[in-house]
C-alpha cells in the first residue's frame, strides 16, 4: 500500500503550468479591481482582494485563462479544452447572470430595510449587493484572462 506524497504533489503543481497561468490571472484581476478601487478614491478594503463582483470580472480571467491554457497545453480539439471551455462559458454566464440579478434584489431589499429602519419599524442588518457582474465586467475579465494566457504562454 502506497502513501500520499504530499511533497511530491506540491511539486508537480509547482510545475503545472495551466494552473499557474490561472492563478496567475486571476490574482492579477483582483489586483486591478484594488487599483481602480483606489484611483476612484475610495479608501483601500482588503475585501476587494477576495469579494466578487467589480471591474474586471476575475471569475472571467480566470476561467478564460483556465480554457485558453488547456488548448494551448492540450490542444483546442481535445477533451481537456471542451471541459474547460463548457465550465468557462457556465461561470461567465452565472457571474453576468444569476449573481448580478442577486446583487441587484440586494440593493432593492436594502432601500427596503434603510427605509424601515429610518421609520423606527424593523432594525435588520444590510444585504451584501455586489455578488455579480456587468456584461462588459465579464467581457474586460474574458479578453484580460485570454490577453494575459497567450502573454504568459
Amino acid at each position: 500500500m502506497h502513501g500520499f506524497d504530499v511533497s511530491g504533489a506540491i511539486l508537480q503543481m509547482s510545475r503545472n503550468r495551466v494552473l499557474l497561468i490561472t492563478l496567475a490571472v486571476w490574482v492579477l484581476g483582483q489586483g486591478i479591481k484594488i487599483v481602480i478601487n483606489l484611483l476612484r478614491g475610495k479608501r483601500f478594503n482588503f475585501r476587494w482582494f477576495l469579494g466578487t463582483g467589480g471591474m474586471p470580472s476575475s471569475h472571467a480571467a480566470g476561467v478564460s485563462a483556465l480554457a485558453t491554457a488547456c488548448g494551448m497545453e492540450y490542444g483546442f480539439q481535445s477533451g481537456l479544452f471542451a471541459l474547460a471551455a463548457v465550465f468557462a462559458m457556465v461561470t461567465m454566464f452565472d457571474a453576468q447572470g444569476v449573481r448580478r440579478s442577486t446583487g441587484e434584489q440586494a440593493e432593492i431589499l436594502n432601500r427596503v430595510i434603510d427605509d424601515m429602519y429610518w421609520h423606527k419599524r424593523v432594525e435588520m442588518g444590510r444585504i451584501r449587493e455586489f455578488v455579480g457582474h456587468t456584461p462588459v465586467q465579464v467581457l474586460v475579465g474574458t479578453l484580460l484572462g485570454v490577453g494575459l494566457t497567450i502573454l504568459f504562454y
